[in-house]
């Protein structure tokens, strides 16, 4: 049996494709660099991060967006008549006022691992673009269409406009084609199949919360009429339908249904079908802390094993439409990767670690397998922080670096980090405070800077921090490097406030820990990481 999520933490708005024996998986990464991440299986079951697709600053801006803008829902697909692999994104800059400024992109490679092309701009109609190559090789464009004025249905239609890849440019202007196959609203996630004549419309509705789900229609034009499927939705987490049209609000907490699975949100969905013909739906999940209903590691990814009727509607292999926590695996050999969990030195880099908005080679440098990370702005900044981090897979794990560290100024701090974004992040630090060392938790809460514990180290040499994610508590340990015994902070902290649901200034993202270095002096302090350790427990 697969187990979900297949890729846990931070891994929203998945989308799966298969190019010979080969599965991969793109994901959102939003202001997190490098961008879009490309995961990778032989079996369905097994997964690893391969790679990321934009990796160089000129080709994708990150810097002063605010959390949770940046890069949204990459599409994936494979052209076998040009043998080549296109990614579309969106960059979206701004959602204020009722306007989404936001730009629509499309890149394009020989090889999954690059080099990728420079982004070819499309549209700026609305977000969630996608590809679709007809038999005849022409390409159509499809995506949201935001709507901000008054008097018409939010967040808006779906829309579709062809695209010539000789002059790289969409044709005309788009034109719709769905405002959705149920009432629930917020439609978004247009993906276009075609199988036995049929063009199918998959979208996402109900919001990307608790009441998300993914619904099915179809036409023999690819401009339509598209027809619903009348057992809408096809995967769901929310198995009453309801109405809210025109009621742009995505995360509906009131309409959080157990439904005996832990996946919750499970909406925004692609397919792809097995060498031997079975069908399996990606789609994003989360599992929410009760009763709190606060998702700290996010939105994920998690699969569903699906099945064609005999008249000619996907559904689930079971002929309901819950999304369930185990799904039956394909049957291919399985291939397992070396964990992302253990103790990491920075020499070959882990594909794990990124930074916020900014290239890590900004501030970061390696020697000897150690991380010399040079200190930038604080973590509340959205421009030249230096921060390494990887994603919470589990709300049971723990994770630790050595670090050698020596404060001059009261601006100089370095550390560990929870960090959900820069307006919500907690930190174990050593800094510098009237001619002494010391160490000091500091907790940003919505905004708000807490200082809740600060004690005077006894020894100014190397430090070793550890903390430990204890489903809903967070607690924290240090000890003089090369010592056995560490010692326990008496303070524990609440996990759930890492979330979506908590923070204030941001949604769409999850939980990060790592490792930071803050110099709002100079900007030239260097701290010394000799590991990265990282477990799931």
């Amino acid at each position: 049996m697969i187990k979900n999520p297949i890729l846990p933490g931070f891994n929203p708005d998945p989308c799966i494709i298969r190019v010979e024996d080969d599965y991969y998986i793109a994901t959102s990464t939003f202001e997190w660099f490098p961008a879009i991440a490309i995961y990778h299986s032989k079996d369905l079951k097994n997964w690893h991060l391969l790679t990321h697709v934009l990796d160089n600053e000129e080709d994708i801006d990150l810097r002063l967006l605010e959390s949770a803008k940046g890069v949204w829902a990459p599409d994936l697909i494979y052209d076998k008549n040009r043998k080549v692999f296109i990614v579309t994104f969106t960059r979206m800059a701004s959602m204020n006022g009722r306007y989404f400024d936001l730009d629509n992109y499309l890149v394009e490679s020989e090889n999954i691992m690059g080099p990728w092309s420079k982004p070819v701009y499309l549209n700026s109609v609305g977000f969630d673009p996608s590809i679709f190559i007809d038999d005849d090789n022409k390409y159509y464009v499809t995506s949201l269409q935001w709507e901000f004025r008054d008097n018409y249905e939010k967040p808006g239609t779906i829309v579709l406009q062809e695209y010539d890849i000789n002059t790289k440019k969409t044709i005309g202007y788009a034109k719709t084609i769905s405002t959705g196959a149920t009432d629930r609203g917020c439609i978004e996630a247009p993906r276009i199949y075609k199988r036995n004549n049929y063009y199918y419309l998959m979208l996402a509705e109900g919001g990307t919360g608790y009441g998300h789900c993914v619904t099915l229609s179809r036409s023999t034009n690819i401009w339509g009429p598209y027809e619903s499927r009348d057992e809408n939705p096809i995967v769901t987490s929310h198995l009453e339908n309801f109405n809210e049209r025109n009621k742009p609000n995505s995360l509906k907490i009131e309409r959080y249904k157990p439904n005996g699975t832990s996946l919750q949100k499970s909406g925004h969905a692609s397919i792809c079908e097995t060498q031997d013909g079975q069908w399996y739906l990606c789609h994003l999940c989360s599992r929410p802390f009760l009763p709190e209903l606060r998702c700290t590691l996010g939105r994920e990814t998690s699969i569903q094993k699906m099945r064609w009727t005999e008249d000619g509607w996907l559904e689930m292999a079971d002929g309901t439409n819950l999304a369930k926590d185990e799904v039956e695996e394909p049957g291919l050999e399985e291939v397992k990767f070396k964990s992302d969990c253990g103790t990491f030195k920075f020499s070959p880099w882990p594909e794990t670690l990124i930074s916020p908005r900014i290239n890590k080679k900004h501030f970061l440098s390696v020697k000897d397998g150690k991380a010399i990370i040079r200190g930038q702005q604080s973590l509340c900044s959205l421009d030249k922080v230096s921060l390494i981090a990887r994603r919470l897979t589990s709300v049971n794990c723990n994770f630790s670096t050595s670090m050698e560290f020596t404060p001059e100024v009261f601006q100089h701090t370095a550390g560990i980090a929870i960090y959900y974004d820069n307006m919500n992040y907690l930190t174990l630090e050593k800094t510098f405070e009237n001619d002494k060392e010391f160490l000091e938790i500091v907790q940003m809460d919505n905004g708000k800077r807490i200082e809740c514990f600060k004690e005077e180290l006894s020894f100014n040499t190397k430090i070793d921090l550890k903390c430990r994610v204890n489903y809903k508590k967070i607690t924290f340990q240090y000890k003089e490097a090369n010592k056995t015994d560490w010692t326990n902070i008496d303070k524990i902290f609440d996990t759930t406030k890492y979330s979506d649901e908590y923070s204030q200034f941001g949604e769409f993202t999850a939980t990060f820990c790592g490792i930071f270095v803050m110099d709002s002096n100079k900007r030239e302090k260097m701290a010394t990481f000799d590991y990265f350790q990282y477990n799931d427990l």
